[in-house]
């Protein structure tokens, strides 16, 4: 009879944990690149994230052991102007995506540690609200990419 509850208990607090995954744990990232510009400008980085949970994942920002500073920004484009603003928050819908790309959603980054060329790897520390974290491997792409492959 011990064994039985014993064995029910353990049941129950896996099965609890489960239910209770952190936001970053359902999230998957893909096509993960740096542009990397000329001196020491702000690179931006860009990402796909899939959210396979149940419920929306909510980034909040990254940070890097080679930017001093890793900021979550919107750009837009409205009568022929060009704006950029920092956000607080993006959100990846429940069994859905999120895209930081050109022109959108990013991730800007400043003042490099140490010299980042075209081709080296980059990792991020991609934060939810959570408190979770996603280290995501971001290749560094020159100034004139357009994408993570090109």
């Amino acid at each position: 009879m011990k064994w039985l509850a014993l064995s029910l208990l353990l049941t129950g607090l896996l099965a609890g944990t489960a239910a209770h995954a952190t936001e970053a744990a359902h999230v998957r990232a893909s096509g993960a690149w740096i542009r990397v510009l000329p001196a020491a400008l702000p690179a931006g980085a860009y990402v796909t994230l899939h959210n396979g949970g149940d419920r929306p994942a909510v980034l909040r920002g990254a940070r890097s052991a080679v930017y001093a500073e890793v900021m979550l920004h919107q750009s837009s484009s409205t009568g022929g102007m060009s704006r950029m603003r920092m956000v607080d928050a993006l959100v990846v819908p429940a069994h859905g995506t999120a895209t930081l790309a050109p022109g959108g959603y990013h991730l800007m980054l400043t003042q490099p540690k140490q010299p980042v060329q075209p081709g080296d790897t980059v990792r991020l520390q991609l934060q939810f609200a959570d408190g979770s974290t996603l280290p995501t491997d971001f290749i560094a792409r020159p100034a004139d990419a357009l994408g993570a492959g090109r």
